[in-house]
């Protein structure tokens, strides 16, 4: 009797707040992401505290941890929450017009700088209602993690080999290319394999170490190594700093092409002859069949289309589940 007393006092909100609690791991940020006032959210604490018998967030230094029981509940309270969203979203089917969904999408910047903007841009005119959250992607790198516990949604990046155990539809590929200042000897010269090696090249920064990106990667495999000099987090500030100087980077053409017209940059064809870059999304089981799922990455995928990569580049798409059981995890161009 005594536990269903305790069921009849837990409400689907309640659930929410918990989840958010624990996994935000501050009452004032929790506030924020559940669009409620902090005394609201410590007031439903309280009740949380009282129906487990236990703290469930206690103070650590500067900081909130969850204690033991509190992190016990962390999946469980997410599994109740996805199956409520499916039990209700499904069961009527996925109307955009009226959905209240929220889309969590992992990507970043060193896809087209135009894909994000145009996403949200769609997302917002076809399911004006819904809530769209856009995550880095993330330096611990585990996405099957993320996935299965419903912190993101989709991830969308470029990969060396795509992971096997997840789903995924190709997005484009793209023509591996160097951008460089018009000023820069090679722009008037060109250049062989040797002295585009050692030119000073400009990477985004290992998303952890030991990482190597995908350009390096593949020249790897080929036994060759370029001389980067500078190295940067923040992919979309790498061209203006090319613009400014004698570095080149080297990614997609697609990429490239979209800053041409404002900065003084040329674009010119790498000597080394290199795979091209494919850009997919990946999704996990638990979303396959959810129709609010699907819609999300059939307009993924149609925004991807319209993009209308250079000629050459052409845009592929594919959906297949992979049986394989070892993830490799995705890295920056």
């Amino acid at each position: 009797m005594r536990d269903q007393a305790l069921f009849d006092k837990i409400d689907l909100h309640l659930i929410r707040v918990l989840h958010t609690v624990l996994t935000d791991r501050s009452v004032s940020r929790a506030a924020i992401r559940l669009g409620m006032y902090q005394p609201a959210v410590s007031a439903a604490l309280k009740r949380l505290r009282d129906l487990s018998g236990d703290p469930l967030l206690v103070r650590s230094g500067s900081g909130m941890v969850p204690t033991d029981a509190g992190l016990r509940m962390i999946e469980p309270a997410a599994a109740i929450l996805r199956a409520a969203e499916v039990l209700f979203t499904d069961a009527r089917g996925f109307d955009p017009r009226t959905a209240t969904s929220t889309f969590r999408i992992a990507a970043s910047d060193y896809l087209d700088p135009l894909f994000l903007p145009m996403l949200v841009a769609q997302i917002k005119s076809q399911a004006p209602m819904c809530r769209i959250e856009i995550h880095p992607l993330s330096p611990d790198s585990n996405y099957h993690g993320h996935l299965s516990l419903g912190h993101v949604d989709l991830v969308i990046g470029n990969w060396l080999k795509p992971p096997e155990d997840l789903h995924m539809a190709r997005l484009f590929g793209d023509e591996i290319v160097s951008l460089i200042n018009k000023d820069h000897p090679a722009a008037r010269r060109g250049w062989d394999v040797d002295t585009w090696l050692a030119a000073e090249h400009i990477a985004p920064t290992p998303t952890h170490p030991g990482a190597r990106g995908i350009i390096d990667q593949m020249l790897d495999a080929l036994k060759l190594e370029r001389n980067i000099t500078a190295r940067c987090a923040h992919f979309s500030l790498i061209p203006d700093m090319v613009a400014s100087s004698l570095l080149v980077l080297t990614t997609g053409r697609q990429y490239c092409e979209r800053f041409i017209p404002r900065l003084p940059l040329q674009i010119v064809e790498c000597p080394v002859t290199l795979p091209r870059l494919m850009y997919y999304q990946l999704w996990h089981e638990r979303t396959h069949s959810s129709s609010s799922a699907r819609w999300l990455r059939e307009t993924t995928k149609s925004v991807a289309a319209s993009l209308r990569p250079p000629p050459g580049s052409g845009v592929v798409a594919a959906d297949k589940k992979n049986p394989s059981t070892t993830p490799t995890s995705p890295t920056k161009v």
